[in-house]
């Protein structure tokens, strides 16, 4: 770097700035963040604001620690409990957040907030308490598979919202050169799911498909959640394969214990057939 540098600033930046890049700056550092700290100190505070359903929110100025995220001094912070945001997606977050953390950020540098002595903000006391503190971990593989045992149809619906197509695997039926066998595949919930319309008189197992409509011209993929809710799945992607009507992609990887010929389905006794086994 040429030049002096008075203040690096971070926004949202997700790694930590080297200590030999904040010596190069006169005052140090600063770092805008998307949350009330210490409350989802981390770097996925908009996600996790999200997936825990938390309708207010808020962010935090301080001071770039040289080690630590999120771990310096508060300068500014919002009020706790801070704003309701409305937004159910990271990106409209963001768009509620951004304007605020700018606002912040330009009023502090306006009032040299960040030369020493630095007036240390209180963090919300709200917060205090390290057991209701929750760390905004990183957001991967795991948080998008679903486990049916535990997650209602809000959790299911809103994580898809968040963190984009979930995903669950169970026994898919294989051909090769031995013949048949059943192995484990990845189902990709790629277009997401949807509260069932009206009333359903079935009652399928906890995390059990099952394809309803066979007598018909239109079947579904419905699958009961932990608190009694039924969601419709209609369109997924199974490992190695394109994304198809879920119903379709049932009876093509034998999911469903009947000949894959829709004809055969349609002569089944009952309206439905469950899958080979439970999402795991």
């Amino acid at each position: 770097m040429e030049g002096p540098i008075n203040l690096v600033i971070a926004v949202s930046f997700g790694l930590l700035v080297p200590p030999r890049i904040l010596k190069l700056a006169k005052y140090g550092g600063l770092n805008v963040h998307p949350s009330i700290l210490p409350e989802f100190r981390g770097p996925a505070p908009l996600h996790h604001t999200l997936l825990r359903g938390r309708r207010t929110t808020g962010v935090t100025l301080q001071t770039l620690h040289p080690t630590r995220f999120d771990s310096g001094k508060t300068i500014d912070q919002t009020p706790y409990p801070g704003v309701e945001h409305g937004a159910e997606t990271v990106e409209d977050l963001r768009d509620v957040l951004a304007p605020m953390g700018a606002d912040m950020l330009v009023q502090s540098i306006r009032n040299y907030s960040f030369v020493p002595p630095i007036q240390q903000a209180s963090e919300s006391e709200a917060f205090r308490t390290p057991a209701v503190l929750t760390y905004a971990s990183k957001v991967g593989p795991k948080n998008r598979h679903i486990n049916w045992a535990t997650w209602t149809a809000t959790d299911i619906l809103r994580r898809q919202k968040v963190i984009g197509p979930l995903w669950n695997t169970t026994e898919a039926q294989v051909s090769d050169g031995c013949g048949h066998r059943r192995v484990l595949k990845r189902i990709i919930w790629v277009q997401g799911f949807r509260h069932l319309e009206g009333e359903c008189h079935l009652f399928p197992a906890i995390g059990h498909p099952i394809v309803v409509g066979l007598h018909g011209s239109v079947q579904k993929v419905y699958i009961r959640t932990c608190d009694g809710s039924i969601l419709v799945a209609d369109n997924v992607k199974i490992e190695g394969q394109i994304m198809i009507e879920a119903s379709l992609a049932a009876r093509r990887t034998g999911l469903v214990p009947i000949s894959a010929k829709l004809g055969a389905l349609r002569q089944s006794p009952h309206d439905f057939v469950a899958f080979h086994a439970r999402l795991t």
